[in-house]
């Protein structure tokens, strides 16, 4: 069965052309100018947001990826590129079965889009997670106390070799 058959197959199981939330995280291309890519997080919300309500989104934040993407290069040439950072970029939106269709066909054909991911959610799920993302960011990271933790090390050598 083609991919497209079983998008298909699967969206009818679902309910058809009923709405659902969808969440679109993609990276962008971490060589783009700052204005691209504000530009590119600016095209992609406003595709969506034509498909249907917007319910919550990041704007790109550069993040050090957690291992390293391969794509081959969109030019004639062929050329692979790896990409140890990106910009990372998220939308949560509400939208029927074809128009969620129409917006990953958009985000595969995005050259400056290196990776994305698109997940079935709920907008209770999108709203608690901007909640806690606005939480992390109020609060200060803490750098471990390190001669606390170096003192209670030695206590604990210091124990276990009078024992």
């Amino acid at each position: 069965m083609a991919k497209q058959d079983m998008d298909m197959l699967v969206d009818n199981e679902l309910g058809g052309d009923e709405p659902r939330v969808y969440e679109l995280g993609f990276h962008l291309d971490p060589e783009l100018p700052t204005e691209e890519v504000k530009r590119a997080y600016q095209d992609i919300r406003e595709f969506v947001e034509s498909k249907g309500p917007i319910v919550a989104e990041g704007a790109p934040e550069m993040l050090q990826l957690a291992y390293t993407i391969s794509r081959q290069g969109h030019s004639g040439a062929q050329v692979r590129r790896d990409f140890d950072s990106a910009y990372f970029c998220w939308v949560v939106y509400e939208t029927s079965a074809p128009s969620h269709a129409e917006i990953l066909s958009a985000a595969s054909a995005d050259k400056r889009i290196i990776r994305f991911i698109d997940l079935l959610t709920d907008k209770d799920a999108a709203r608690h997670a901007v909640e806690m993302r606005e939480i992390s960011l109020k609060t200060p990271e803490r750098a471990p106390d390190l001669e606390a933790v170096a003192g209670a090390e030695l206590d604990a050598a210091l124990e276990n070799a009078v024992i």
